[in-house]
C-alpha cells in the first residue's frame, strides 16, 4: 500500500487520515498474526517505540535482535514506569501503563506500527458490519495513548512525528538528533532529551581542527540522521574555514558488502584524506570496518564517529583491530542508581511482560529455549542462572554536552573505549592521552598539502581550498601572507627568510677602494708636480723663458691644471650638499680654465702670423692684459652655466637604489651620490670639450710655425693627446651606464681622464721649461729681440721653405734658409720696435 510523501510541507491532515483509515485493517490483521507488543495496563497509557530488531533483508521487515539500542532502552522505560508507579507522591492514585512497539530500525515499518497509537482517536462507522449470525459485532475499544516515547533513529522519529502531530499527541525522543527536528513549525509536538546533530557536528569540527586535519572525507548512512548530520558538519566546516571535504559518500539503505568495498576504494582515491567522518548506523559502521579489513587498510583511516557509534561495542565486535584509534562522540550520560541491579535481576520467570526478552536471552547467552524457534542442536540449553552487567546510556537534557572517546588497544591497558575529553560548547581534549594505529607517536596527518616553507606562498587548487602548490617568493618579493607575495618597496629588500623587508645597505665610493686609490694617487702626483712648476715659475718669474711663455696665461693654465687634479678628491668624498655644490662648480671649471688659456694662446699665435702675411702692423688684443680678458670672458660662460644650474636645480644628495639593483637581492645596494645625472655631467664638461676642440683646430692651423718662435707645436701635441683621452672616455662612460659597477667605473674613468688631460698639458708645456730653468740655466738668457716684421718674415719664409725642402738638395735648402734669416736679421736692426713672442 502506497503512503503519502512525508517530504512535502503542504501535506494536509485529511490526506493522512484517509491513508491511515485504509491501513487500519492491515494493522489489526498484523496484530492478530504477530501480536508482538508490550502491554502494561494503567490509568494513563504511554506509547513506546524502540528498535528491538535490526532492519531485515529485502522482503523481511525485521532482522536480528539489537541488545543495546533495543532491549536495554526498552527495559529502561519499563524500569522508569515501575519507579513512577511505586512513588505515591509523584502521581498519586494514577498508574502509568504502556504500549511498546518494535520499529525494526525501518521508518516505513515504524509508521505502520505507530498507527496503533491513534486507533482510539479515529471514529469508524461500523453500522453496516454484522457477524455471521446477523448480530452486530462487539469491538474492544483500544487504549488511548497520551504520549509517545521514541523513536531512536531520526528517520523513524520524523516519519512518526508527521502522524502524531495530526492528533496532537506529544512525542519525546531519547536518541533522535537530526537538526531538522528542531523546526517547531513542522514538528511542534516533538521534543527530545538529546542535543541535535548541529552541536555534535560543531564538536566534530573542533576535534578536526584540534588534530590539525584540513582534508577529510565523510560517510553517511542514507536517511535523515546520516545525511543531515553530514550536511551540518559540512556547513560548519565551511563557516569555520580551513577544512576541505575530499569526498562525501553515502551508504544505501539496501546495501551489499560490495557497496562497502566500493566506498573504501573511493576513499583510497584521496589517500591523504585519512580522517573519515562517520554519521552511520551500527550495521553500516560494521560494514565499513569490515571492508577496510578486506582491503588490507587497517590503521590507514582515522575514524571520527558520531553518537551512533559512541562507546558501543556492537559496531566493533570482532573488528576491534580496525577500530583502533577511532575517536567517537556521545552525549553526556549519567548512571541511574538501581537500574543495573534491576536489569541484571531480569529472568525469564520475572520478566514475562517483555515479549522479546526470551529472544534476547537466547542471543545474549548463545543458547536456545525449549519453545524457541531456533533449531541449532549444537547450542547448549539455557540455565537461567547467569548474566552480565550492562551500562545503560542515559541522556541528560542539557544541550550540547558530549563525552569524547577513543578506542585504544595496548598491552598495558588492554582494549576498550577511553575518555579523552569533553565538549560543552567548547572543546577540551587531552591529545597526550590519545593512541594511534600502527604505532604512530604523533597525531597522524590528514592534509591535502603540506604547509609551505617560510618565504613560500600557497597557490590554491581551484575548487579545493585545502590543496595548494607552494611557490617561492622570488626576486624582491616577500611573503605578505600565506597566499600572497608582495614586492618590497624601492629602498628595501626581503630578509633572509622572506617574511618581511629590510633596508637596502647604503654604499659610496670609499677611499680605500681600488677604484679610488689609483686616481687619488695620480691626482696627488699631479698636484705635487703642479705646485712644483708654479713655485719654479714664481721663483724665476723674470727670466727669459718664463717671460717668453706668457707669464699671465701660464699661471692661469697652471691653476686650471691644479683644479683638474683637485676634482678627484671631490668626486670620491662622501656626498653632502657642500660636496655636491663644489662638484658642480669645479667639475668643468678646471678644464674650462685650462683650455680657455690654451685657446687664447693658440688664437694669438694664429692671428699674429696671419696678420703678418698681410701687414707689418701687429694685430689687436695680443697684449697680456687683453689675453687675460679674453680668457676670463671664456671662463665666465662656464660660471654662468653653473649659476643657472644652481638656480634651476639646487644641489642635493640622493640614494640611487636602481643603479645596483641586482637580480639577487642579497647583492643589492643603494648608492649615496649627488643628484647629478650622466647627461648633466656631459653638459657640464661640454663647454670645456668645445674649447678643447676649438683649441685643437687652432693648433692644427699653426702647426707650420717654427718651434724656435712659439709654443704652437707643444700645444698641438697636447691637444691631440687630450682628444684621444676624451674620445676613449666617452664610450667607457656611457657604455657602463647599466653596469652594477657604474658608480666605480664612471667615477674612476672621469677622474683618470681629467688627471691624464692635466698631466699631458703639464708635461708637454711646462716640464721642458722647468728642466731648462733648473738644469741648464745658461740657456735661460736674454736673446736679441726682433721686430714684429722680421719675426713674421722669417717665420713665413721658413714655412715656405719647409714645403720646398723635399725638392732640393739638403745643402741648398739650408743655405737659403740661413741667407733669409740673416737678411731678416739685418732688416730688424733698422727698426726701433722689437717683438717678443
Amino acid at each position: 500500500m502506497d503512503r503519502p510523501s512525508d517530504g512535502s510541507p503542504g501535506l494536509t491532515a485529511a490526506l493522512w487520515v484517509v491513508w491511515m483509515l485504509r491501513a487500519l485493517d492491515l494493522v489489526v490483521a498484523q496484530e492478530i498474526y504477530a501480536p508482538h507488543s508490550i502491554r502494561v495496563e494503567g490509568d494513563v497509557t504511554l506509547g513506546g517505540l524502540f528498535p528491538v530488531h535490526a532492519r531485515g533483508v529485502p522482503g523481511i521487515p525485521c532482522g536480528d535482535i539489537k541488545k543495546e539500542n533495543g532491549i536495554h532502552r526498552l527495559e529502561a522505560m519499563m524500569y522508569a514506569l515501575d519507579q513512577i508507579n511505586g512513588d505515591e507522591e509523584l502521581l498519586p492514585n494514577v498508574t502509568l501503563g504502556a504500549r511498546i512497539l518494535d520499529t525494526c530500525s525501518r521508518d516505513t515499518y515504524a509508521l505502520e506500527q505507530s498507527l496503533t497509537f491513534v486507533q482510539a482517536l479515529i471514529q469508524k462507522d461500523t453500522s453496516d458490519v454484522r457477524c455471521t449470525n446477523g448480530e452486530p459485532p462487539v469491538f474492544v475499544k483500544p487504549e488511548k495513548v497520551v504520549g509517545v516515547v521514541g523513536a531512536s533513529a531520526s528517520s523513524v522519529s520524523i516519519m512518526v512525528a508527521n502522524i502524531l502531530r495530526l492528533f496532537q499527541i506529544p512525542q519525546i525522543s531519547y536518541a533522535s538528533t537530526a537538526p531538522e527536528l528542531s523546526d517547531d513549525r513542522r514538528y511542534d509536538f516533538f521534543s527530545r532529551v538529546v542535543p541535535p546533530d548541529s552541536f555534535q557536528a560543531q564538536a566534530m569540527v573542533d576535534i578536526v581542527q584540534a588534530m590539525g586535519w584540513n582534508y577529510v572525507s565523510t560517510v553517511a548512512s542514507e536517511g535523515s540522521y546520516g545525511e543531515k548530520g553530514v550536511d551540518a558538519f559540512m556547513q560548519l566546516s565551511r563557516e569555520a574555514g580551513g577544512i576541505c571535504i575530499a569526498q562525501s559518500l553515502k551508504i544505501p539503505h539496501d546495501h551489499k558488502p560490495s557497496d562497502f568495498d566500493k566506498i573504501i576504494r573511493l576513499l583510497l582515491d584521496t589517500r591523504y584524506a585519512r580522517a573519515v567522518i562517520l554519521f552511520a548506523s551500527d550495521e553500516d559502521i560494521r560494514g565499513i570496518l569490515n571492508a577496510s579489513k578486506r582491503a588490507d587498510q587497517v590503521g590507514h583511516f582515522l575514524w571520527l564517529g558520531s553518537d551512533s557509534w559512541g562507546a558501543k561495542n556492537s559496531p566493533i565486535h570482532q573488528l576491534e583491530d580496525a577500530a583502533v584509534g577511532a575517536v567517537t562522540i556521545l552525549p553526556k550520560r549519567a548512571t541511574i542508581s538501581g537500574f543495573d541491579a534491576y536489569f541484571t535481576s531480569r529472568t525469564l520467570e520475572n520478566n514475562r511482560r517483555n515479549v522479546w526478552f526470551a529472544e534476547y536471552w537466547e542471543e545474549n547467552f548463545n543458547c536456545k529455549l525449549m519453545s524457541s524457534s531456533k533449531r541449532d542442536e549444537s547450542s547448549r540449553k539455557c540455565t537461567g542462572s547467569a548474566g552480565t552487567a550492562v551500562t545503560f546510556n542515559r541522556n541528560g537534557d542539557a544541550p550540547g554536552r558530549y563525552d569524547l572517546f577513543q578506542y585504544q588497544w595496548s598491552n598495558v591497558t588492554g582494549r576498550g573505549y577511553r575518555v579523552i575529553g569533553q565538549w560543552t560548547e567548547s572543546l577540551q581534549i587531552n591529545i597526550e592521552d590519545m593512541q594511534w594505529p600502527l604505532g604512530e607517536q604523533d597525531v597522524p596527518s590528514s592534509v591535502c598539502s603540506l604547509p609551505c616553507k617560510t618565504g613560500e606562498r600557497k597557490k590554491v587548487v581551484k575548487g579545493m581550498a585545502c590543496c595548494w602548490h607552494c611557490e617561492p617568493c622570488d626576486g624582491y618579493q616577500y611573503q605578505y601572507n600565506e597566499f600572497t607575495c608582495k614586492l618590497c618597496s624601492y629602498n628595501t629588500r626581503p630578509n633572509a627568510n622572506r617574511t618581511s623587508c629590510q633596508p637596502i645597505p647604503i654604499i659610496k665610493l670609499e677611499w680605500h677602494s681600488p677604484w679610488a686609490v689609483i686616481p687619488v694617487f695620480l691626482a696627488m702626483l699631479g698636484i705635487i708636480a703642479t705646485l712644483f712648476v708654479m713655485a719654479t715659475f714664481i721663483r724665476y718669474n723674470d727670466t727669459p723663458i718664463v717671460r717668453a711663455s706668457g707669464r699671465e696665461l701660464s699661471y692661469v693654465l697652471l691653476t686650471g691644471i691644479f683644479l683638474c687634479y683637485i676634482i678627484t678628491f671631490l668626486m670620491i668624498a662622501k656626498p653632502d650638499v657642500g660636496v655636491c655644490s663644489f662638484r658642480r662648480i669645479f667639475l668643468g671649471l678646471g678644464m674650462c680654465i685650462s683650455y680657455a688659456a690654451l685657446l687664447t694662446k693658440t688664437n694669438r699665435i694664429y692671428r699674429i702670423f696671419e696678420q703678418g702675411k698681410k701687414s707689418v702692423t701687429a694685430p689687436r688684443l695680443i697684449s697680456p692684459t687683453s689675453q687675460l680678458a679674453i680668457t676670463s670672458s671664456l671662463i665666465s660662460v662656464q660660471l654662468l652655466g653653473v649659476l643657472i644650474w644652481f638656480g634651476v636645480d639646487p644641489p642635493n644628495i640622493i640614494i640611487d637604489y636602481e643603479e645596483q639593483k641586482t637580480i639577487n637581492p642579497d647583492l643589492a645596494r643603494g648608492v649615496l651620490k649627488c643628484d647629478i645625472t650622466d647627461l648633466q655631467i656631459i653638459c657640464s664638461l661640454g663647454y670645456s670639450i668645445l674649447l678643447m676642440v676649438t683649441c685643437t683646430v687652432y693648433a692644427i692651423k699653426t702647426r707650420g710655425v717654427p718651434e724656435n718662435f712659439n709654443e704652437a707645436k707643444p700645444i698641438g701635441f697636447t691637444m691631440y693627446t687630450t682628444c684621444i683621452v676624451w674620445l676613449a672616455f666617452i664610450p667607457i662612460f656611457f657604455g657602463t651606464a647599466q653596469s652594477a659597477e657604474k658608480l666605480y667605473i664612471q667615477t674612476t674613468t672621469l677622474t683618470i681622464s681629467m688627471n691624464l688631460s692635466a698631466s699631458v698639458a703639464l708635461g708637454m708645456l711646462y716640464v721642458p721649461k722647468v728642466y731648462v730653468i733648473i738644469f741648464h740655466p745658461e740657456l735661460n738668457v736674454q736673446k736679441r729681440k726682433r721686430s714684429f716684421k722680421a719675426v713674421v718674415t722669417v717665420a713665413t719664409m721658413s714655412s715656405r721653405l719647409s714645403h720646398k725642402a723635399s725638392d732640393r738638395p739638403n745643402g741648398e735648402a739650408k743655405t737659403e734658409l740661413c741667407e733669409n734669416v740673416d737678411a731678416n736679421s739685418r732688416a730688424a736692426k733698422t727698426k726701433p720696435n722689437d717683438l717678443v713672442i
